[in-house]
């Protein structure tokens, strides 16, 4: 009998491949957290790289303890700010003055301490964890903000302050998400 061809072979085994392709089942989605304790804060990762944030949405559940892992894999230093829009606005106003420094360590900056939200600095290659009692009493019903409007100043994000990095798009919203049981 004579050996089928690398053809016939090649559709044999891909056959499967393609038929599991064509499933009708629906994709899976991303799934709820489960809120972090201070005895087990739920991992989340951020990266910075590029002028952007992986992932492209930071999500948190109210009063939940977190361990924030921030890994800069990108050339520059960057930062990460996480509050709503007077957090953001006053990080913005205190980096604003160092717009024109020459490139170097980021100068020490601060702002008024009533203002809550986080900021962390985090050179290039090196990763900066944090754990992070996430505030309870945020508005969770707002929209995400978009790029093409301007967020509700309520809103939470995390935003990049370091000179020019925001105005190239390094910013990425919160979502707010309802806690499941454990």
């Amino acid at each position: 009998m004579p050996r089928p061809s690398s053809l016939v072979r090649s559709l044999v085994l891909l056959l499967p491949l393609v038929l599991a392709a064509c499933d009708p089942e629906p994709v899976a989605v991303t799934p709820i957290p489960v809120s972090g304790t201070s005895d087990a804060p739920r991992e989340v990762n951020l990266i910075a790289k590029d002028y952007t944030f992986v992932p492209p949405v930071l999500d948190l559940v109210p009063g939940e303890t977190v361990m924030l892992h921030i890994v800069n894999g990108g050339l520059d230093v960057h930062e990460v700010v996480i509050g709503d829009g007077a957090v953001q606005d006053a990080w913005e106003a205190a980096e604003a003055p160092l717009a024109g420094a020459p490139p170097g360590p980021t100068p020490v900056v601060s702002v008024a301490p009533d203002l809550g939200g986080v900021r962390v600095v985090v050179p290039s290659g090196q990763r900066v964890d944090l754990l992070w009692q996430v505030p309870a009493d945020v508005p969770t019903t707002l929209p995400l903000p978009s790029a093409s409007a301007s967020p509700d100043p309520a809103a939470w994000t995390v935003e990049c302050h370091i000179a020019g990095h925001l105005a190239k798009g390094m910013w990425i919203p919160v979502r707010w998400v309802v806690d499941t049981p454990s």
